[in-house]
């Protein structure tokens, strides 16, 4: 399969929720660890979040540093790197943030039934995205992360929330795992979990390495990175058809 390398970030309290439950976004992250995540979006070719994140949280997809904007367009790049929202259903806000930023439309990955629902698809004038079906019913990720790197996505940061990071861990498409560790636990006041119980391939038995770990002020910065074997025979062996990707 060929496919970009894929990224999970994501700023979680001690006991792995990324939110309280609360109507305020809860911030976990501190200053320099924005700033690092900055970093993290500077350096790849797409960002990626599910439905739910554009609900809950309403964020853009730019990079913040002018400075890191600037570096891009003198590489020969986007100031920002390509937005990709996941929605099943493709029930989506046109007057997101996202939609209205003035920089290149997003692409949204949804099934054929959200794509006929999706109300920013065809749009020639406001709000707008590429609206992309790969299933009948859900979103396909192989066949959505195959369409990303015909497009020349060689990285992919996956930034939320729970529910797109359960889908890419259980199905084996995750090549690297950012956590920034609040000091603090939600107990019940606990919203929105990093991850869902689902079978994950990530076990006891094959087990992510611990490549990097770091203070960030009184946040705790852990990377894990999949088998070298592993990814020497994802990127090493050669791309087959997966399916077709159907474009609205």
């Amino acid at each position: 399969m060929n496919r970009p390398f894929v990224i999970v970030s994501a700023a979680v309290s001690i006991d792995g929720f990324l939110d309280d439950d609360s109507d305020k976004r809860l911030t976990l992250s501190n200053a320099a660890d924005l700033d690092r995540v900055d970093e993290v979006r500077a350096g790849v070719d797409a960002i990626a979040v599910g439905a739910g994140t554009i609900r809950a949280d309403d964020p853009r997809l730019l990079l913040r540093s002018q400075e890191r904007r600037a570096r891009r367009v003198a590489e020969g790049r986007e100031p920002s790197p390509m937005r990709v929202v996941f929605s099943p259903s493709g029930d989506l806000d046109p007057r997101a943030r996202l939609f209205n930023s003035g920089e290149p439309v997003p692409v949204i990955y949804t099934s054929e039934v959200g794509a006929r629902l999706c109300p920013l698809r065809g749009r020639t004038d406001g709000p707008a995205a590429e609206v992309v079906a790969t299933d009948q019913n859900t979103v396909d990720l192989r066949m959505a992360l195959e369409d990303l790197a015909g497009r020349g996505v060689q990285r992919l940061l996956v930034e939320g929330g729970g529910m797109v990071h359960t889908a890419f861990l259980a199905e084996d498409l995750v090549d690297e795992v950012h956590l920034a560790v609040a000091p603090f636990l939600l107990g019940e006041r606990g919203g929105a979990r990093f991850v869902h119980p689902a079978p994950f391939p990530q076990s006891p038995r094959r087990p992510l390495h611990l490549v990097e770990t770091r203070a960030i002020g009184e946040i705790a910065l852990t990377v894990y990175r999949r088998a070298d074997d592993l990814l020497d025979r994802r990127y090493g062996a050669p791309a087959r058809a997966i399916g077709r990707v159907r474009r609205c």
